[in-house]
């Protein structure tokens, strides 16, 4: 019996704020290096296994990390903010780390980098589950915000409105202005300088036989879809009608935790819980500049005629919003327990 309870002290000895902190400023410090030396490649080359797979180790486990942080804060009567609250944390967190693995599978052994995947399903409730854990913190404070910060927010909703409709509907312009284009000229092309091949097929002697062409033409069409099971490819077609729909529901979330974020941030600006909460802000707003980040970059890409492969140095932020979510839980877990044992000291 001893020996669990010194096991059970030991590990809480080691899940300090203070320790916490200083490992998840290593681990965001590690992945900015990391980011920074092997995210640049080559023109139309795409990045190695081994930096895909390390990538993704980068950015799960601080996501796992700060789900078991925020249970610990659930499982505690003591926690100051409301369990609940850790609770719609700690799903978001738990969700958003299943959803990477998901999709790791879906992009590095499927190979496929499709517009939706089923990690998409975890990511919409991983939102929807972060959205109400910060929605129970604003609501039981009164929110006496001076009318220079109600103007904060404002201007925070604004641009971050405004960013939002500019993805939503100047990129499909560009996009289809450019393939409308590209079809004009291989029309045009078409029309006013035909192809020798084309005129010597003409020939009866030259000429190649329909099943010939049969034969050749679907393994030059799909080459890799063979190698796929059936139900991924079904999946995939399935699912892939639903882009246009996910990119919206995703901004309208990212547009409204940044919302609540600010909200937050200035709500809890004074007092002793404004250092885990100013974390839980930093990490939404990591969270807003990772996603919005992608989606920018993702329409600037299409625009030109190309794919965002994942792993850019955008993709870091992602780690940053695990990391100090992480660090948030922390923080609060620790102010929660010294303002109890400081007032069992007073009684």
């Amino acid at each position: 019996m001893s020996s669990s309870v010194d096991k059970s002290s030991g590990t809480q000895s080691l899940l300090t704020g203070q320790n916490i902190v200083y490992a998840g400023i290593a681990w965001a410090v590690v992945s900015m290096l990391f980011f920074l030396l092997f995210s640049v490649k080559a023109p139309g080359e795409d990045y190695p296994f081994w930096y895909s797979f390390s990538t993704y180790l980068l950015e799960c486990l601080p996501f796992l990390g700060a789900a078991l942080l925020c249970y610990r804060n659930w499982r505690s009567p003591q926690i100051a903010s409301g369990r609940n609250v850790w609770l719609g944390i700690g799903l978001g967190m738990f969700f958003y780390f299943i959803a990477n693995l998901i999709f790791g599978i879906w992009e590095l052994y499927f190979s496929l980098d499709p517009d939706v995947s089923p990690a998409d399903f975890f990511y919409v409730i991983s939102y929807i589950c972060i959205g109400w854990g910060m929605i129970l913190a604003v609501l039981p404070r009164r929110l006496n915000l001076e009318w220079k910060q109600w103007l904060t927010v404002g201007l925070i909703a604004a641009l971050g409105i405004a960013l939002a409709v500019w993805v939503l509907l100047a990129p499909p312009v560009a996009i289809e202005s450019e393939a409308e284009t590209s079809l004009w000229l291989r029309t045009e092309q078409a029309t006013e300088t035909p192809s020798p091949l084309l005129v010597a097929s003409t020939v009866p002697q030259v000429a190649v036989s329909p099943t010939e062409l049969a034969v050749v033409t679907p393994t030059a069409e799909a080459p890799e879809a063979t190698n796929l099971p059936s139900w991924v490819i079904s999946l995939d077609k399935a699912l892939s009608p639903l882009s246009r729909t996910l990119n919206f529901v995703y901004i309208v979330f990212d547009v409204f935790l940044l919302i609540i974020a600010s909200t937050l941030l200035l709500a809890f600006w004074g007092g002793r819980f404004a250092q885990s909460w100013r974390m839980i802000a930093a990490a939404t707003f990591s969270l807003y500049i990772a996603d919005m980040g992608f989606k920018v970059y993702d329409a600037l890409a299409k625009a030109r005629g190309q794919e965002y492969e994942s792993g850019g140095l955008l993709d870091v932020f992602f780690i940053f919003s695990a990391v100090l979510f992480a660090i948030g839980a922390a923080l609060e877990y620790d102010v929660s327990s010294r303002s109890r044992r400081s007032s069992r000291r007073r009684t």
